[in-house]
């Protein structure tokens, strides 16, 4: 393992060194703006560990904001006019930070990072630690603090060398992507009011490879399915009195799901929690719940909570149609309902998305970096840019790399963040000269 460990950072560091032939392909000031962040590079990975060791758990509503406060003064200090955005208090939700940079010349661009992690204070992962030069750990330090260390550290990079004269830029830190506030409506708001005024969106999740960017993301949906039958004695099993009872109900739905529902590219639906009995009580937000039963006696309720990922909304659509029309057709003496829930749309393939994977090919091509390719969107999950995806071409995965996301393995690659930087300035800077 340690020598396939090394010989992935052989492989990675190739990839980031630089050739002089390549520099040739940068304008005087995009090779300033390199030298910058080198220069810089140091401080990157200081502030990376300092909000590391900040725990900002979704549910830590105040590490959440603290997090964004040295994010706001940073972004401060560099131009930019912060606001801190609080969700009213029965969301339970610390809310989003927002820094601006107004101006009317070339492409105005949203960029989208988030402060919150899925490690709550009583994570027993806590803690920024670096295993090598190269490898360090901690919780959020890949998904996504990293990416926001490098949305800021390009910024600043351009501002020193006073190219965002004139230039549009929003930056979106939310403060709830690992789990969002309810209604959408509310928590998104003001990422989607961004968006309408902005004409691409770039996103800093967690980077797939080092040559890879995201030019489509699954939406994600939940639903829920609940059965009941006719409670009795199991000797009365089909017949025309008792039927089927609950339990053979749930299983011919979800057998009916997988052999009519499953098939098209991209979608997919997983049953993650079941309960079946004469008794059930359930605690849906915890996803947890009580369950009583005998073998001698007719299940009464059968509950499943599951999610549903897809690429469209024409093709969220037609599934939940026929997994209603599935749930409709009822064994004897059983009733069954469907409920869906919105979480994240979809953000499709587009011809505007693989135009600014273009752009970024260039740019890391121009850098000695080589091609950047779009990865398969069956393997990411759903992110905050795929809520302004109907307003704006959009571009993902410009975050930096690591393993082990969502995990107390949670690794980031410490030696990508300064070249993963250089490709996020030289992409904002040449957007930001496109004309109109």
């Amino acid at each position: 393992m340690k020598s396939l460990n090394f010989l992935l950072l052989l492989v990675v560091s190739a990839l980031i060194t630089q050739p002089l032939c390549a520099q040739k392909k940068l304008s005087r000031k995009e090779r300033k703006i390199v030298k910058t962040i080198e220069r810089n590079n140091n401080d990157a990975l200081r502030l990376l560990e300092k909000v590391v060791n900040i725990n900002s758990g979704t549910q830590n509503l105040a590490g959440v904001k603290e997090v964004g406060m040295v994010f706001h003064k940073e972004f401060t200090d560099i131009g930019f006019a912060a606001n801190w955005i609080d969700m009213p208090a029965e969301m339970n939700r610390a809310g989003h930070l927002f820094a601006e940079h107004q101006g009317d010349i070339g492409k105005k661009i949203l960029l989208i990072g988030h402060l919150d992690t899925v490690f709550e204070k009583d994570s027993p992962f806590q803690q920024f630690e670096k295993i090598n030069d190269s490898i360090a750990k901690g919780p959020g330090a890949n998904d996504m603090k990293g990416g926001n260390v490098i949305i800021l550290y390009a910024l600043k990079a351009l501002q020193e060398n006073k190219l965002l004269k004139d230039a549009q830029i929003i930056i979106a830190f939310t403060g709830d992507e690992e789990s969002t506030g309810k209604p959408l409506s509310i928590s998104r708001k003001p990422l989607i009011d961004a968006a309408k005024r902005s004409d691409i969106a770039l996103g800093f999740e967690t980077s797939t490879g080092y040559n890879d960017a995201t030019t489509a993301r699954r939406g994600s949906s939940g639903w829920k399915v609940e059965v009941s039958g006719f409670r009795a004695h199991s000797a009365g099993v089909f017949s025309e009195r008792v039927g089927a009872g609950a339990i053979f109900e749930m299983s011919r739905i979800l057998n009916e799901f997988y052999n009519e529902v499953k098939g098209p590219e991209y979608l997919t639906f997983n049953p993650g929690f079941i309960m079946g009995g004469t008794d059930v009580s359930v605690d849906y937000n915890a996803s947890r719940g009580k369950v009583f039963g005998k073998s001698n006696v007719v299940a009464q309720k059968t509950v499943v909570k599951g999610g549903l990922r897809f690429i469209s909304e024409e093709q969220k659509e037609e599934a939940r149609s026929k997994m209603r029309a599935i749930v409709s057709k009822n064994l004897p003496n059983t009733s069954a309902t469907i409920d869906f829930t919105d979480s994240y749309p979809a953000m499709g393939p587009t011809k505007g998305n693989e135009k600014l994977l273009r752009e970024l090919d260039k740019v890391s091509r121009d850098l000695g970096q080589g091609r950047v390719k779009a990865y398969d969107p069956g393997g990411r999950g759903a992110a905050d840019i795929s809520f302004v995806a109907e307003y704006v071409d959009c571009l993902d995965g410009l975050g930096t790399m690591g393993t082990g996301a969502h995990t107390p393995q949670e690794t980031v690659n410490l030696n990508t963040v300064e070249s993963l930087t250089k490709r996020a300035a030289l992409l904002i800077y040449r957007l930001i000269n496109l004309a109109n």
